[in-house]
């Protein structure tokens, strides 16, 4: 259980990750990742790598900028295009379905505008999932230059697309329906210098 508790990722840039085990029994047709990132990177930054055998970007939450973060689905990618945070704790979802291609994107507990992605596409099932590397090759092939340096909170990832409702819950911190992936009940293995410290403030 990692409630009030963060990753720290110490170094920049820096080849350290930590590997996620979900439990998934069939392919996504939908799914919301959430998580909550304290950084003061300028360059591009992988925050969450879903990556299967036949695809490395899967699920992809990438921010390639300032102002800017893509959201990847079967390594087709949208862009939400965000006001710059005044260096502070930042919380995201991102959702997807497969039946309308429909992507949405929450920032801090609001919706952006939804976009087009991968109508009818399926995401795969034997997956690798990474925090704070981009997978290039299954469960591999990083890029330092594209690696996350900071503090990681509150991952979630669930097999639904959240109500409006779950997804202000979520940047709330309030309770959630049961996840894939929970940060209450996370099974996780460090790879590399990733600290767990108590998070420092709310």
């Amino acid at each position: 259980d990692l409630y009030r508790k963060v990753f720290v990722f110490r170094k920049d840039p820096s080849n350290a990750y930590v590997v996620l085990r979900a439990k998934l029994e069939q392919p996504l047709q939908n799914f919301t990742v959430c998580l909550r990132s304290y950084t003061d990177l300028t360059r591009p930054y992988s925050l969450f790598s879903y990556a299967t055998k036949a695809q490395d970007n899967e699920i992809l939450l990438l921010k390639p900028k300032p102002g800017e973060y893509r959201l990847y689905v079967g390594g087709k990618f949208v862009t939400f295009r965000v006001p710059e945070g005044g260096r502070d704790w930042e919380h995201v979802c991102a959702s997807w379905e497969s039946a309308t291609g429909i992507a949405e994107f929450w920032l801090n507990g609001k919706p952006w505008p939804r976009k087009g992605l991968q109508r009818g596409y399926t995401v795969g099932v034997e997956a690798a999932v990474l925090l704070g590397q981009e997978q290039d090759a299954f469960g591999g092939g990083f890029d330092i230059y594209n690696s996350f340096s900071g503090e990681l909170a509150d991952v979630y990832l669930w097999d639904v697309g959240l109500s409006p409702d779950k997804m202000r819950a979520a940047y709330q911190s309030l309770r959630l329906p049961p996840a894939v992936l929970a940060w209450k009940s996370l099974s996780y293995e460090v790879k590399g210098d990733v600290v767990v410290k108590p998070r420092l403030r709310e």
